[in-house]
């Protein structure tokens, strides 16, 4: 991830802001004195953060120091040391706050990610992150969604276009929707339709959608329709030269996924990691050095 882009310099001035307001009223006590700390994890996880930790700082006091002792994607134990800072004390204690709540929430989705991840192993099928991100933090939620080994879905509404429920209900069909998109929107752009029954995506792939999104489809169905699919699709490529299509199963139970994965599909997209993954807990304890 590119830490040195001006929004997200942006951002990370903001944050400091929110904590700091007019100065912290305890730096008084502190003086100009230098001290040294360290990150340590109270349980085990997948961390995620170090390089935003670093440029936080870097936007605080370009004078502290960060021995990052894991990387980003990396698993870590209970009582493991994460990072060592070294720097004026007050200066410690002002990015502290917002450092960690950072690293501890992105560790968390970084965490929940790679133990869904772990139930899909061996079976082929990606895991792909959503839009439901919370506001401001989206680039940094879907970064720890990659830090725990999944895959990233659409930034945001420009990146590839997606035909929803709403959508579709002030058009036509869904051929006419896909027709109209494919014709204004950028040549390089991607449409993904989303599909309620087997008769939408089998509309969808006949107007040439790149992608279906089988929404709130059991196993049970999908098992017969993904390979009806693929067979369309191949029939449809013979006499279009169309791409593959790429199948991706949505609004699912996470607890479900290896059922969904047996299915054929390429892709399962899941909101969970982010909207329900808990914070990994991390305390920073402090050493003077001098």
């Amino acid at each position: 991830m590119d830490l040195n882009t001006p929004s997200l310099n942006h951002l990370l001035d903001a944050w400091l802001d929110e904590d700091l307001g007019r100065g912290d009223l305890t730096s008084v006590l502190l003086g100009n004195s230098y001290g040294s700390a360290q990150w340590i994890a109270k349980q085990k996880g997948v961390f995620c953060g170090g390089g935003l930790v670093e440029r936080l700082f870097q936007r605080l006091d370009d004078s502290v120091e960060i021995q990052l002792l894991i990387n980003d994607g990396a698993h870590f134990e209970a009582n493991q040391k994460l990072l060592k800072l070294n720097g004026p004390r007050k200066s410690l204690l002002a990015g502290e706050r917002t450092a960690l709540n950072l690293a501890m929430h992105l560790s968390g989705i970084a965490t929940s990610t790679a133990a869904l991840v772990a139930m899909l192993e061996g079976t082929g099928v990606r895991l792909a992150d959503t839009r439901k991100t919370t506001p401001g933090l989206r680039i940094l939620e879907k970064y720890a969604v990659r830090c725990g080994g999944g895959i990233n879905h659409r930034l945001g509404l420009d990146d590839a276009a997606m035909l929803k429920e709403n959508h579709l209900a002030w058009v036509n069909d869904i051929d006419t929707a896909v027709q109209a998109v494919r014709k204004t929107a950028p040549w390089p752009t991607r449409i993904i339709v989303e599909a309620e029954t087997p008769e939408q995506a089998k509309e969808a792939l006949l107007a040439g959608a790149d992608g279906i999104l089988l929404d709130e489809i059991s196993p049970e169905v999908l098992h017969n329709l993904v390979p009806d699919l693929r067979e369309l699709a191949s029939n449809e490529a013979q006499h279009r030269g169309s791409n593959k299509i790429v199948l991706e199963a949505s609004g699912v139970d996470p607890m479900d996924l290896k059922a969904y994965a047996a299915t054929g599909v390429d892709l399962i997209s899941t909101s969970a990691p982010i909207t329900k993954s808990s914070w990994i807990d991390f305390s920073m304890r402090f050493e003077l050095t001098s």
